[in-house]
């Protein structure tokens, strides 16, 4: 087990475990966190699961774990670890099944205070244009072909079919699109849970959330987002839903003899990965690419219908009721980019499983606007607490692939939090803090109760205090719909 006297000590906010630490160790493991919040993560296996995940061959830097760190399949979940092209392998398990789980941000010009009357009939309509639950169907359905364009085009699917705006595109990551895709390497029964879920939330820890602009930290960043004090914002969290799932499963399977063939030793077999030019790494990179499209699309189409329920509730009732998108991020992915290691440019495979991509001032992916001040991060709070904008640093380019924090992370497992509180009680108190709640099912609504989750201030002042991000808003909730 992984103690305190094991990690050395850089900063109040950034650790290391060297590489000397075990003999199969490829790279050191870097760590941003305090040591409060590391002290709540020594009863799991996430640092033994780092430390695990920097044996892979090809590893390049160091395996990155950030604050909201917790244990998850094989790899950690807040972990970020680059792997040299063109041998250097890619492992399912380093990107998770959630494939481009992720965050979109919707900002509007109404302020909280005129419609705070409104706020339970808006979340009536959230919930019924934005179905949420396991295995729920949306209003949009598909047949296998226009399944294989959404995988081919992501977000430019849901423009065509007039979901979508060309600005909206422009603030997605990667205008919504990951080139390379195929979704012939994709199952039938992948498609087949695919076909009917565009549009859908899912359940777990994923939320459509209203929230007022509590507090503004960066003036300048925040008027280039169109983030204004005292209005109403929307978040929605999800991903690929089952089809991604499916594809995770599927070459998770598939490459535990591919690891044989290649000879590849690993110490947890959860970790199973192949090289990424073999033909069982292309085929892998081409479905996650097509599942990554598929969450572009969805989230896309989500925050068409939020913007229906916008409409449908605020209509006559104030001036503006239109939202606009700040930014679309995904926190389970595998990308490939170029980064500075040891002074070299190298071109690696940037494997992030609950972490986000948080580039820096200048690049030129960027929309025009927010090059001069860094790539939008956003980072969700737990059901009931505060949720986060920040944007990425050169800080961030330089020491952990430019990458940030994905959300809170989780300190208690799901059966110990519904264990804990029942969901009535929770609606209950949600609702005297001003919280309006819409759930699928009170057992999950428990699973997601605020104390299951780390303090979210405490994850992003150190990411903040690491200097890989810097703060430009607070939100906080005033409606809450939940699978």
């Amino acid at each position: 087990m992984i103690g305190l006297k094991d990690l050395k000590r850089i900063s109040e906010f950034e650790w290391e475990i060297p590489k000397s630490y075990r003999q199969d160790m490829q790279v050191p493991v870097r760590i941003f966190a305090t040591q409060k919040l590391l002290e709540q993560v020594m009863d799991d296996k996430s640092l033994e699961q780092a430390v695990n995940s920097a044996t892979l061959p090809g590893l390049v830097g160091h395996v990155v774990v950030m604050p909201d760190m917790h244990q998850g399949y094989g790899f950690p979940i807040g972990g970020v670890a680059a792997t040299r092209l063109p041998h250097g392998v890619i492992s399912p398990g380093a990107i998770g099944y959630d494939i481009n789980c992720g965050v979109r941000l919707l900002s509007s010009s109404v302020a909280y205070e005129e419609v705070q009357q409104y706020i339970s009939d808006l979340a009536l309509k959230l919930d019924y244009y934005c179905p949420s639950g396991v295995g729920t169907k949306g209003h949009v359905r598909v047949n296998e072909k226009e399944l294989d364009q959404v995988c081919r085009e992501g977000s430019r699917w849901a423009l065509k079919q007039g979901f979508a705006t060309e600005a909206d595109l422009r603030r997605t990551e990667e205008n919504g699109r990951l080139e390379g895709a195929d979704p012939g390497k994709v199952s039938s029964k992948a498609k087949a849970r695919g076909r009917e879920q565009i549009g859908t939330l899912g359940s777990g820890n994923h939320f459509i959330e209203v929230d007022i602009i509590e507090e503004i930290f960066e003036p300048q960043a925040a008027q280039v987002m169109g983030l204004v004090e005292g209005n109403l914002a929307v978040q929605i969290h999800c991903g690929s839903r089952g089809f991604g799932h499916q594809i995770c499963t599927d070459y998770v399977h598939a490459f535990q003899s591919a690891v044989q063939r290649y000879n590849i030793k690993l110490p947890d077999r959860e970790l199973v990965c192949a090289p990424l030019d073999s033909p069982e790494g292309q085929a892998y990179l081409a479905a996650m690419r097509s599942a990554a499209n598929y969450a572009f699309a969805n989230r896309q189409v989500l925050a068409h219908f939020a913007r229906r329920a916008f409409e449908e509730a605020l209509a006559g009732r104030v001036k503006n009721f239109g939202l606009h998108q700040v930014y679309d991020i995904a926190h389970n992915m595998g990308k490939i980019e170029t980064h500075l290691i040891d002074g070299e440019a190298i071109q690696v495979c940037v494997h992030r499983k609950g972490a986000t991509r948080a580039f820096g001032p200048g690049f030129s992916g960027l929309p025009e606007e927010y090059r001069p001040i860094g790539q939008p991060v956003l980072v969700p709070g737990s059901m009931g607490t505060a949720s986060w904008v920040l944007v990425g640093t050169q800080g961030s380019m330089e020491r952990s692939f430019g990458s940030s924090c994905h959300g809170a992370g989780r300190v208690m497992s799901r059966h110990e939090a519904k264990r804990s509180i029942r969901g009535e009680q929770l609606r209950s108190e949600l609702l005297a803090q001003g919280i309006q709640v819409r759930a699928g099912s009170m057992s999950g609504l428990a699973e997601e109760a605020p104390h299951a989750y780390k303090d979210v201030d405490n994850v992003v002042n150190t990411v903040t205090g690491a200097g890989i991000a810097r703060k430009v808003a607070r939100l906080a909730p005033v409606a809450v719909i939940k699978g």
